[in-house]
């Protein structure tokens, strides 16, 4: 089940997660090598260059293809794109999958203000659960996460969670795959992720996506 699950998942760079499966879904999609045009939805969390990339969404996106984000992407987002405008605490469906929309913020950090309302996403398809954060630290709102298939979590440090505060709340939510992200570029390297996978418990999988 697990070699399946990371089948359908494909990150090469940051937070730019594709997961394919009934529907082509990305979220945060960066520094892109090719240009397949093939999304059904593109989830961004905010506005930050590494994450809200106009250059990358140009790479995905088709005359289908429905952008989700908070009002400060929406707002920069050009009036071409078929777009809905999500906020903290929304349940929205989309036929074959239902998505939540969480908050992601820093506590002791300045980058990412809670106040911005910057978000992450708690996808549910029939079969499988999967959270993604955005750039957040360890916040009370991840407190009730259960049951996940996959648990995405940022482990740079600087401007998220770091390596061993993500692989903590990991042990405590208890994803069936635990993967690290957003290590790389703007902050942390592969030892993040490498640490992170370490201190997981016995019976997470982790897997690690890019060096």
């Amino acid at each position: 089940m697990i070699d399946k699950i990371i089948e359908n998942i494909d990150i090469n760079c940051q937070s730019s997660i594709r997961l394919a499966s009934s529907k082509i879904i990305y979220f945060d999609p960066y520094f892109l090598k090719v240009e397949p045009h093939d999304a059904d939805y593109i989830f961004i969390t905010h506005p930050h260059y590494d994450h809200f990339s106009l250059e990358d969404i140009a790479k995905i996106a088709n005359e289908n293809t429905t952008i989700i984000a908070p009002s400060a992407v929406i707002k920069e987002l050009p009036k071409k794109y078929k777009y809905e405008e999500i906020n903290i605490g929304e349940e929205n469906n989309y036929g074959d999958f239902s998505v939540k929309v969480y908050p992601a913020y820093n506590i002791n950090k300045q980058f990412h203000l809670k106040e911005a309302g910057y978000v992450g996403y708690l996808l549910k398809s029939t079969n499988e659960t999967y959270f993604i954060p955005g750039d957040s630290d360890v916040i009370p709102a991840y407190n009730t996460l259960k049951d996940l298939t996959v648990l995405f979590l940022p482990v740079g440090g600087t401007y998220t969670m770091t390596s061993k505060e993500a692989s903590a709340l990991a042990n405590k939510i208890k994803p069936k795959l635990a993967i690290p992200i957003h290590y790389g570029l703007a902050a942390g390297t592969i030892d993040d992720a490498n640490d992170f996978r370490n201190n997981l418990d016995d019976e997470i999988n982790c897997h690690i996506f890019y060096k």
